[in-house]
């Protein structure tokens, strides 16, 4: 969020307020309470929030000049965050008092921001916390403000800094849900089956990853490189067991797809059994942030959004360039005409199984990382938007399931400089709308005839 941009500042007394500050970093020791208390008019420095603890010690602190405040936390608990009215700048009130105090859990290793927004008082004022609807998210919020699935900004005001902020949180949030959206594509073009159960390999992915490096203490790049393996394997094992019995027998695409939405809630209950109903963290502390020009993310958001780009560009080299990527875009376009020329059809089915679902887990993966976090419900939530992005391109088109994973990445992140968080996705979904309306096949998609 643009209101985190100025900065952590570490906890201080009223006294010691004008004094340098260090930056509050999570550790596997301690946790952080940070924020910012600003408006209309920009940062409120010298205001003061009294942290109570789960023991009922109080602590104060005060803003600095840019308006944030951060605080050290020991332990986990219960939280207590009091705003002093009384020492708002002359004029200013709270844009939304009902959430003052307001009551919050926080736990070690992680950072959570909450800010408090200055402005007239509204019937409804959005939550300033980060979380969706003033809850908790995923877990180990990133400094920037921006977790995936309960990004909260303020309406109140839009500056070019906090627009260049939500485009970088949507240029992230596109492409690694490009990488789920292109695997899903490329099974819709190769066999016509819109699968229902590829979110959960979105979730698999970021639980593998969680398993190995929380539980198994294994280095992160090899544990991530056996989660997707590990990903692209079930995708095999998917296409032996179930989808190519299904289509020597005949079973109709319907018939299909209602076998998928019976896998997807199989293995989301499976997950919650194992893994239990909480957000489960990856890292043990929060990486620090880089901050280029008005943008500022953690670093895990910058390595994500690099190898999205790589990985897309491999798989972009290899359906154009090579052999069998131009025989699975034929499967994709014509499979009897394929099969006629020559082309091992269930073969290159397999092969798209596999690599769709390596991309599935791979996009777990990032976005656990991004975020610190990932729970049992996750490729559940990512799912309509991963069918948006591939309407929007056009059905079965790989290319297209990016340009449209890049739209909808856009626009569920610069919507918040508009309207609610609560509404975001449902910005994504009128887009959709109305450039079907226009072009019914998709952005890169083909017109067909019918009749």
């Amino acid at each position: 969020m643009a209101a985190t941009l100025g900065g952590l500042m570490l906890a201080m007394s009223p006294a010691a307020a004008a004094a340098a500050a260090e930056e509050c970093v999570a550790s596997p020791e301690l946790g952080c309470l940070s924020g910012s208390v600003r408006g209309g008019a920009g940062p409120a420095d010298g205001v003061v929030i009294l942290v109570e603890d789960p023991e009922g010690e109080t602590e104060t602190i005060t803003t600095g000049d840019d308006g944030s405040w951060s605080v050290e936390i020991p332990a986990n608990g219960s939280y207590t965050l009091t705003l002093d009215v009384g020492t708002l700048p002359e004029g200013e009130q709270l844009a939304d008092p009902d959430q003052n105090p307001r009551q919050l859990r926080a736990v070690v290793g992680a950072t959570r921001t909450v800010n408090f927004e200055l402005g007239e008082p509204e019937a409804e004022a959005p939550s300033a916390e980060s979380g969706e609807g003033g809850t908790d998210s995923l877990a180990g919020e990133d400094d920037g403000g921006d977790v995936i699935l309960g990004d909260d900004v303020s309406t109140s005001s839009i500056t070019p800094e906090r627009v260049a902020q939500q485009a970088a949180a949507g240029l992230r949030f596109g492409l690694v849900l490009a990488l789920a959206s292109v695997g899903l594509s490329l099974i819709y073009g190769t066999t016509g089956l819109s699968s229902f159960s590829h979110g959960e390999q979105v979730t698999l992915g970021a639980l593998l990853t969680y398993v190995f490096v929380s539980l198994m203490g294994w280095p992160l790049v090899p544990a991530i490189i056996l989660a997707v393996l590990i990903c692209a394997g079930t995708g095999w094992l998917q296409d032996v067991g179930i989808w190519r019995p299904l289509r020597r027998r005949g079973v109709g695409l319907v018939q299909s797809m209602i076998v998928t939405i019976g896998l997807a809630l199989a293995l989301q209950y499976l997950f919650q059994l194992v893994f239990g109903g909480g957000t489960v963290s990856i890292l043990s502390y929060i990486p620090g942030t880089w901050t280029l020009g008005p943008v500022r993310l953690n670093i895990p958001s910058y390595y994500s959004m690099g190898i999205s780009i790589v990985v897309l560009l491999a798989v972009g080299w290899f359906l154009l360039r090579t052999r069998t990527g131009r025989a699975t875009r034929a499967v994709s376009d014509n499979p009897a005409l394929a099969a006629a020329s020559g082309i091992d059809v269930d073969r290159i089915i397999r092969l798209v199984w596999v690599m769709a679902t390596g991309l599935a887990g791979l996009a777990g993966v990032l976005l656990a990382l991004i975020f610190n976090g990932a729970n049992w419900t996750l490729g559940m939530q990512m799912l309509l938007l991963m069918f948006a992005a591939v309407t929007l391109g056009g059905l079965g088109t790989a290319f297209g399931a990016l340009v449209g994973s890049l739209v909808i990445g856009m626009v569920v992140e610069m919507a918040n400089l508009v309207i609610p968080t609560d509404l975001k996705y449902a910005a994504a979904l009128v887009i959709l709308i109305l450039v079907l309306m226009v072009r019914p096949q998709g952005i890169l998609g083909r017109a067909e005839r019918i009749g």
